[in-house]
């Protein structure tokens, strides 16, 4: 069916206000954009980022009156809505849409990320058949790259176990046992990232008991060959002690979801335990990965 969106540009000091309004106008959902290229990369814990120069935009059904529903807006609003404007939304099949522009990925030897609807490349390669779901990760970002191409460089493995903190959508343990690893531990604060990374395993034919999941609360006590974490760098800096104590003396350490400008802080926080490896670096994203000492 066809909808309708209304666009309001505002500051964040009225983006509350307006998506309470349009929301009271009978919008199906709203979403908040940035419009003058002011990203938010890293925003506080708990925080919700608004930029300076906002656009909200309201779905409607296409069957509503747009005069009738502006007016109601703003009512609940309280004054006129800042500058707007309708726009009918041309009707897509927006799931497939996505899966369209979703292709394989190489990221290094014979290891390829494969969306599960699209045949492989190379069949005879270690191929990850992937559909993430709610939870973030699909190798196209350059965190998750960077250390999948980081796995593929250090494996094949041959029996090592792994940490995979922040699972997500479960690629990076995955791609650990794909390449020889023989347990992977996953954990992850989203119930949702949970379930994604069990629907991927078993896409993949993991035995669930290879790749057990688990919220934080719930990790049992362990250490493994590798640990890997790719969330971001604030909480990495403050989970360093935690990340360390599930780390064997001699295992490996791969972190990512860090600026560059954020390199040092996070290194910091590991040093105590951990000696580097020159840092790799996508756009502004860095990869981190150490040895830790014995």
């Amino acid at each position: 069916m066809p909808w309708l969106q209304l666009h309001v540009n505002t500051d964040r000091t009225q983006a509350e206000s307006l998506e309470d309004a349009l929301l009271a106008a009978g919008a199906v959902s709203v979403t908040l954009q940035d419009r003058a290229d002011q990203p938010i990369l890293e925003p506080a814990l708990g925080e919700t980022p608004l930029w300076d120069d906002t656009l909200i935009t309201g779905l409607f059904d296409a069957e509503i009156d747009t005069k009738a529903t502006t007016e109601i807006a703003a009512r609940a609003f309280g004054a006129e809505l800042p500058s707007h404007r309708w726009e009918l939304l041309e009707d897509k099949d927006w799931e497939r849409e996505w899966m369209k522009n979703y292709q394989p990925i190489h990221c290094g030897h014979d290891l390829w990320i494969c969306p599960s609807w699209i045949d492989t490349p190379d069949p005879k390669a270690t191929n990850l058949m992937l559909d993430p779901g709610l939870a973030f990760g699909t190798g196209t970002h350059p965190t998750t790259f960077m250390c999948l191409q980081w796995l593929a460089e250090q494996g094949p493995f041959s029996g090592e176990t792994f940490v995979d903190y922040g699972c997500g959508s479960g690629i990076l343990g995955m791609a650990a046992l794909l390449l020889g690893g023989s347990q992977v531990t996953g954990t992850d604060i989203d119930p949702q990232a949970l379930l994604a990374t069990h629907d991927n395993a078993d896409r993949n034919q993991i035995p669930r008991d290879k790749f057990p999941v688990y919220l934080p609360a719930d990790c049992p006590e362990l250490q493994a060959d590798v640990m890997l974490a790719n969330i971001l760098a604030g909480p990495l800096a403050e989970l360093a002690p935690s990340l360390n104590a599930l780390t064997r003396p001699g295992g490996k350490l791969c972190l990512s979801g860090i600026l560059a400008t954020q390199a040092e802080t996070v290194m910091d926080a590991y040093r105590p335990w951990f000696d580097f490896d020159p840092i790799r670096q996508q756009d502004e994203w860095v990869c981190l990965t150490a040895v830790k000492r014995t």
